[in-house]
Formats: C-alpha cells, sequence, structure tokens
C-alpha cells in the first residue's frame, strides 16, 4: 500500500470535509473563480506591468543619482514605473482609498481568514475584483512564490481600453454571474455510502407508507 507524503493526506482530507460540512457563503464564494479566457487576459495585462526586480530598481536610482549630481531633475532622466501592487495591508489600504481599479484575489489562500473580507471590502467601496485559481500563480506577476493579493491602480494610455474591456467582462461574466450564489452556503454533499444508506432508508420508508 503506497502510503503518501503527509502535504497530499491533508490536502485531501481537507478537501472532503470542505464538501461534507456546511460552508458559510463567504468562504463559498472563493470556489467560484474566473473563467479560464478572462483569467488569461487579466494575467497578460498583469506581466505588462510587472514590479522592477532588485537590479532594475538599483539601475533607476543610480541613474535618478547621477542625474541629480548633474543638476538634473530625476524625473528627466526616468520616471516611476507603473506597476502591479501587491502585500496584503498595501491592496486593502489602496482599496479603502478607492485608487485600486481592479483587485485579483486568488481561491487558496490558507488560513482563508486573511482574504475572506476582501470580496465585501470591493463590492463596499465599488472596486471591481475576481477570484482567481493559484496563489502561486499571482505569486509570479511579482516575483515572489505566492501573492493574497493583487491591484491595479493606474495603467498607461494605451492600456486603458484593455483595462477597461477586462473589468466589463469580469463585471459582466463573474460578478453578475456569481452575485446569487455567494448568498448560498456551500458543502453538505455526503459520500457514496451515506448517500445509499439514506437511499435505503428512503426506499424502506416509501415501502412501509404504502403498506
Amino acid at each position: 500500500m503506497v502510503k503518501w507524503p503527509e502535504y497530499i493526506r491533508l490536502q485531501r482530507q481537507k478537501k472532503i470535509l470542505n464538501m461534507r460540512l456546511k460552508v458559510p457563503p463567504a468562504i463559498a464564494q472563493f470556489q467560484n473563480t474566473l473563467d479560464r479566457n478572462t483569467a488569461a487576459q487579466a494575467f497578460k495585462l498583469l506581466n505588462k506591468y510587472r514590479p522592477e526586480t532588485k537590479a532594475q530598481k538599483k539601475e533607476r536610482l543610480h541613474q535618478e543619482a547621477t542625474a541629480v549630481q548633474e543638476g538634473k531633475k530625476k524625473e528627466d532622466v526616468s520616471k516611476k514605473p507603473y506597476t502591479v501592487k501587491y502585500g496584503l495591508n498595501h491592496v486593502v489600504g489602496l482599496i479603502e482609498s478607492k485608487k485600486a481599479s481592479l483587485v485579483l484575489i486568488p481561491n487558496d489562500v490558507d488560513p482563508i481568514e486573511l482574504v475572506v473580507f476582501l470580496p465585501a471590502l470591493c463590492r463596499k467601496m465599488g472596486v471591481p475584483y475576481a477570484i482567481i485559481k493559484g496563489k502561486a500563480r499571482l505569486g509570479t506577476v511579482v516575483h515572489k512564490k505566492t501573492a493574497a493579493a493583487l491591484a491595479i491602480t493606474e495603467v498607461k494610455g494605451e492600456d486603458k481600453s484593455e483595462l477597461s474591456k477586462l473589468v466589463n467582462a469580469i463585471n459582466e461574466g463573474y460578478s453578475s454571474k456569481y452575485e446569487e450564489n455567494r448568498r448560498h452556503w456551500g458543502g453538505g454533499i455526503m459520500g457514496v455510502k451515506a448517500q445509499a444508506r439514506e437511499t435505503k432508508k428512503r426506499k424502506a420508508l416509501e415501502s412501509a407508507i404504502k403498506i
């Protein structure tokens, strides 16, 4: 018999528990993720605004320092690039100040309590948001292993129409689609044996009533 690693056993046990137990709507909504095509469109835009690497930032700061020494303005040499914002506290601050144009939240943050309030906060502040599969996938955008949330604040002029189309696609194909689902409880799915027992009981009861 194969003995699976502990992390795999825990993953499977957690998945089964989530299926069996009744899951509150606030947590169950994380099962409703953005569709593949819209997610690909989102990552295409995000990858244009990846944060600077350490080497790129060092080079930019060096150019600015050289410009200041020569009596120029540092803004003339290099402008601070538009980038995707990350870090949970930073993203929450951007949402609360209504500076975020779009927020992306992964569906597998552990513990889920870290981000469970974000969808409600986004709705309250009128900020478009979507739940996407994979915190590791979001992490690759910002040169990290994982990311709990990403936010786009502003984009270049040539990408404004692309951002607008993406937000519209999310609002129409995701937010409106799952608006009703977020009020429903999740889980409560019985196993095969339990379903068989329930069916047997029901049939016995029906036959008893007929007699």
